[in-house]
């Protein structure tokens, strides 16, 4: 301060013809002693600045710059306020400070603790710290700064385990702990202390995270299990010419003032009069000879290589003097003196805006400056001495993803970047679950639900699938799900379609061997005609079953209901009028009946042809209504999707299956009332059988088609027709089949006339 103000009454633009005077307290970071030297202030006793043309005149005070601490510059702050007296802090950091309302001629030039509350918890987020602990020191700049970082670092996400006061055993509750980072908001003063205190026992190695007051100390490095200590300090800086302004001493100038005399007399361990306070202590017993050379001098006073706070008071002095110019010097030259001034409003602090040595002043409506901290390492050199450097910056004044920068590497206590968290991260396909009555940082670790995913670590929640994907087995992606249906690559399709193409072939194998003994008796015998089209609709009853195999589409949906509903119509109708015709063979026997004329070729014909019409009738009108349609079914799995073809209209598919019931109930009646009738190789009863088998397959069809699933309910419909279709072939056709080719004795007129006789 000394310094900055020698500079400014030097300087010929700043404050030209108005020289600054000073008085420096030393309050002890007492709040009483601070309290009686505002009011000693006030009182203009002893002025701390004022202005005039000749130092040792009384001037009225202007400004105040200090206090160093949070609490003794609230309690001056309350004070001065109330007479709008400005004061300038440079190292007070609550953040309570920026309160206009309480504090309203209160500024300061270092950054309020609200800044690098946010700083640090930007700092352990960084880094994947979730579970840390706090240490404070019990003040208003400890208190207040930890409350502004447990805020900021709940928005993040942190979770603190602990949090104490540092009159709590330390030790105690530091080897008890599960984290391995701790954020010390502590004094420089308390620091020291608590480091002192651990120093003694064995401590297990921590992560010290430190706020600005004690980060930057260099005398603090010498405590070996702080190394790796990262922390934010105020930026270092250059101030041309004060190191040789601090060297520029003499013993005659340093026995004017008490302050310098006992620094004097501590770094020489001499002592410069013979008070006898001084005499009391015996190491100081040696009179300074003259010959002390401070230049020589190794301590924190001659280094100027760290000046961090130094800047902050300096900036302050010259805060303070800009302010007075612009009131004072407005449109006047260099040459001009300025006016002189009784009082120094604190709102005119406001519009302070210089630069200085390349650093820019300026206070916001809170009384603040913009906040610039480095990012402090403790590292150790190749001399194995621990030095500060400098690894990042935070800049309050960039964008919020800009504010936060490392730009260099960081050395950590054991080497690594040391891991802190409560419970280790969720991977993906899990999502955290709270443990009760433990913070949110504490969780399990569990599996996403049945049909949910979660692609992020540390998943809070799962979110559902699409509904045409499905989580994958890690659950934590969506895939397509899967396209099931009854296909040619499937075994049990390609079971199916042989059968299909088998069942074909030997109607067509049976239909050869007919035609090949068209003449012969047996075939002659059983209405020739009506066998060769029930041989036909029997081959187009097995090929139907292939339309059912494959992917759905909107023409393979409509062709296999109707082609399978038409064919089996043709089908029941020749077997209906093969049975009609049995029985009117037998009453056409009866003397005096003339009804076989009735059910000639042309009838029979007639007949079939009229059962089939109706079921195209039936068919068309279904199509044209409301036709069967593809369709992605999925409710039946959750897992994957069916492909099936809706009925669209329900009636229409029932009515088909409806009309092709009532005929084979008919003609299975008609069948049973014919079985004994003599007839040629007893043929109604082998339709009756036949009858039985069809009734039995299809009764049975509407349960299992019903509840079967997915392509199963296709399977059971192809199943139905074949075991129909195969029922009819086998128990009409292969009989005689036998006989034509195995026994062909029998396949005579004679043995035909001797079985009717029999």
């Amino acid at each position: 301060m000394a310094f900055a103000i020698e500079e400014i009454n030097n300087n010929t633009e700043l404050l030209p013809g108005i020289r600054l005077g000073y008085q420096i307290y030393d309050t002890c970071l007492s709040v009483s002693v601070t309290v009686h030297v505002a009011f000693q202030l006030l009182n203009s006793f002893s002025p701390l600045f004022y202005i005039g043309n000749n130092c040792s005149q009384f001037g009225r005070v202007m400004a105040v710059v200090g206090e160093t601490g949070s609490t003794p510059s609230i309690s001056m702050s309350r004070i001065l306020g109330t007479f709008s007296i400005p004061q300038v802090s440079h190292f007070a950091t609550c953040a309570c400070l920026s309160d206009k309302q309480q504090y309203p001629s209160f500024f300061r030039t270092i950054p309020s603790d609200l800044f690098q509350a946010d700083a640090l918890a930007k700092l352990v987020k960084h880094f994947g710290w979730t579970w840390i602990g706090a240490v404070r020191s019990d003040s208003d700049y400890g208190n207040n700064g930890m409350a502004s970082f447990l805020d900021a670092a709940q928005k993040e996400g942190i979770c603190v385990e602990y949090s104490f006061f540092m009159v709590c055993n330390a030790l105690h509750c530091l080897s008890r702990s599960t984290s391995v980072v701790i954020v010390a908001f502590v004094a420089s003063g308390d620091m020291k202390i608590l480091l002192e205190e651990l120093s003694h026992e064995p401590f297990p190695p921590h992560q010290w995270i430190g706020s600005e007051s004690w980060v930057t100390n260099p005398e603090f490095t010498r405590f070996a299990f702080c190394d790796g200590a990262i922390g934010f300090g105020i930026p270092k800086s250059i101030i041309p010419g004060l190191r040789d302004f601090l060297l520029n001493l003499s013993p005659s100038q340093v026995a004017t003032s008490p302050i310098l005399t006992e620094f004097w007399e501590e770094s020489f361990n001499c002592r410069l009069n013979k008070s006898e306070k001084v005499l009391l202590i015996s190491n100081l017993a040696d009179v300074c000879d003259g010959t002390e050379d401070i230049q020589n001098l190794q301590s924190p006073y001659t280094d100027t290589s760290q000046l961090r706070i130094t800047n902050m008071a300096y900036k302050a002095v010259y805060a303070i003097a800009h302010a007075i110019h612009n009131v004072l010097c407005q449109g006047k030259n260099s040459t001009t003196k300025c006016d002189k001034l009784t009082i120094l409003e604190y709102e005119q602090l406001k519009s302070v805006n210089f630069s200085r040595n390349g650093y820019d002043v300026s206070f916001d409506a809170n009384g603040d400056p913009v906040a610039i901290y480095e990012l402090v390492n403790w590292q150790k050199s190749e001399t194995g001495k621990t030095e500060l450097v400098t690894v990042g910056l935070y800049n309050g004044s960039q964008p919020v993803d800009k504010e936060f920068q490392i730009n260099r590497n960081i050395t950590w206590m054991e080497g690594s970047v040391p891991v802190s968290v409560c419970t280790g991260s969720c991977p993906p396909g899990t999502h955290k679950v709270l443990q009760k009555g433990k913070p949110i940082c504490c969780y399990d670790c569990v599996l996403c639900p049945e049909g949910e995913i979660s692609n992020t670590t540390d998943s809070a929640d799962c979110l559902p699938c699409h509904k045409e994907f499905w989580p994958s087995t890690k659950r934590d992606t969506c895939i397509p799900k899967p396209k099931e249906f009854l296909s040619f690559q499937d075994i049990l399709g390609i079971s199916l379609a042989t059968f299909s193409v088998l069942g074909a072939c030997l109607a067509i194998i049976t239909a050869a061997i007919f035609f090949h003994h068209r003449t012969s008796p047996i075939v002659r015998a059983n209405n020739s005609e009506l066998s060769f089209l029930l041989l036909i609709s029997l081959t187009l009853c097995f090929l139907c079953s292939l339309t059912f195999i494959g992917a759905p589409s909107e023409w393979s949906c409509m062709l296999r209901h109707t082609a399978f509903g038409i064919t089996f119509v043709l089908c029941i109708s020749c077997v209906l009028g093969k049975t009609l015709v049995v029985l009117m063979a037998f009453k056409a026997t009866l003397p005096g009946s003339n009804v076989m004329k009735w059910f000639g070729p042309p009838q029979q014909r007639m007949t079939v042809v009229s059962f089939t019409i109706i079921q195209v009738l039936i068919c068309t009108t279904w199509l044209v209504l409301s036709p069967p349609f593809p369709i992605q079914n999925l409710t039946t799995y959750k897992e994957k999707i069916i492909l099936e073809c809706a009925l669209g209209s329900a009636i229409g598919f029932w009515a088909v299956l409806g009309y092709i019931g009532l005929l084979a109930s008919l003609c299975f009646v008609l069948a049973v009332l014919a079985r004994k009738l003599p007839d040629n190789f007893n043929e109604a009863k082998l339709i009756t059988f036949s009858m039985l088998i069809f009734c039995a397959v299809w009764i049975t069809f509407i349960p299992a088609y019903v509840s079967s699933p997915g392509k199963f309910t296709v399977a059971v419909e192809i199943f139905a027709i074949l075991a129909s279709s195969f029922g009819l072939i086998m128990c009409i056709f292969a009989p005689k089949c036998f006989i034509i080719l195995f026994k062909p004795e029998k396949n005579t007129k004679k043995y035909l006339m001797n079985k009717n006789q029999s």
